[in-house]
C-alpha cells in the first residue's frame, strides 16, 4: 500500500534577509522528531525564500509613476504597491473590478504579479516573488544535501488564483531535482485504452497538498515535508515547464 504522508515544520523563526533557510528548516525538523530523509520533497513558501533573499520592499520607499498613480485612483489602490506590481511584471493581462493581472518577469500569469503582504513583517513591507525560483530551490536542496547528507526535491510554492474556479491553491514557482509533470501518454488505462493525453502537473499538486498543513495565518508553518511520493526526478527541469505557452492558451 502506497502511503503519501505531508508533515507540517514547526518551531521555524521569523526569516530574515540572510539567513540559511535551508539550516533552519533541517534544525526544525529534527527539532519535532521529523528530520529530513532521502527521498523528501520540500515545499516552501516563496515568502520566506524572499524574505532569506532579502527581496521585500518598504512601501514608503518606493515613488510611484504617473501610470502607477492612474492605476491605484481608477481601482482604489495604494500608488506605491502598484508601482511595485508593474516593477515586477513584464505586461499586464487584465485589469477590471479592482484587481491587476500581470505577466511577471518569470512567466507567471498571476494577481499583483505575486507581490504579497501576508506573512511579511512591517507594516508598509511587501515580499516579492524571488528572483529566480528554480535557482532558490536549487540552492535549498543543495544546502540540504550539504547538511544532511540526504537527496531531496524542493518546490517553491506561491498562492495563485484560477480563472475558471474560485478560491486559491498553492502551485509551483520554482522547482529542483523534480520533474514538474509527469508525462503519463503511452500508458493503459483501467481498460486497456492507451492514455494519449495526460500529462499531470504533479509540482502543482504537491505545492497544493502541502497548503493542507502550510499557510495556516495562526500557526505560522511556512514549510512541509511530503514523504512517501515517489516523484520523477529531473536536474534541470523548471517551474515555468507548467506555463502553458501563448500559442496554446485558449484562455487569454
Amino acid at each position: 500500500m502506497n502511503v503519501v504522508r505531508i508533515i507540517g515544520i514547526e518551531g521555524l523563526p521569523i526569516i530574515k534577509a540572510g539567513d540559511n533557510l535551508a539550516e533552519l528548516i533541517c534544525n526544525a525538523a529534527e527539532n519535532q522528531s521529523t528530520p529530513i530523509q532521502n527521498g523528501d520533497i520540500l515545499v516552501v513558501t516563496h515568502v520566506v525564500v524572499s524574505r532569506a533573499e532579502g527581496k521585500v520592499v518598504d512601501l514608503d520607499k518606493v515613488a510611484p509613476s504617473e501610470f502607477a498613480k492612474t492605476i491605484a485612483e481608477q481601482y482604489k489602490k495604494d500608488p506605491a504597491l502598484v508601482e511595485a506590481v508593474l516593477r515586477e511584471s513584464k505586461g499586464i493581462r487584465r485589469m477590471s473590478d479592482g484587481k491587476l493581472i500581470t505577466e511577471t518577469k518569470h512567466g507567471f500569469v498571476c494577481a499583483n504579479s505575486g507581490v504579497d503582504k501576508s506573512n511579511v513583517p512591517g507594516e508598509r513591507n511587501v515580499a516579492l516573488l524571488p528572483e529566480d525560483p528554480d535557482h532558490s530551490a536549487m540552492e535549498i536542496r543543495r544546502e540540504i544535501r550539504r547538511l544532511t547528507d540526504c537527496d531531496v526535491a524542493v518546490v517553491v510554492s506561491d498562492t495563485h488564483g484560477r480563472p475558471l474556479r474560485e478560491g486559491e491553491i498553492n502551485i509551483a514557482i520554482g522547482v529542483a531535482g523534480i520533474s514538474p509533470i509527469k508525462d503519463r501518454r503511452g500508458e493503459k488505462d483501467l481498460f486497456g485504452y492507451v492514455l494519449r493525453v495526460k500529462r499531470t502537473a504533479i509540482a502543482d499538486e504537491l505545492a497544493s497538498a502541502a497548503e493542507l498543513v502550510i499557510g495556516q495565518a495562526d500557526e505560522g508553518i511556512p514549510v512541509a515535508i511530503i514523504r512517501g511520493y515517489n516523484y520523477p526526478e529531473s536536474e534541470d527541469a523548471k517551474a515555468t515547464d507548467l506555463v502553458r505557452p501563448k500559442e496554446q492558451d485558449l484562455f487569454r
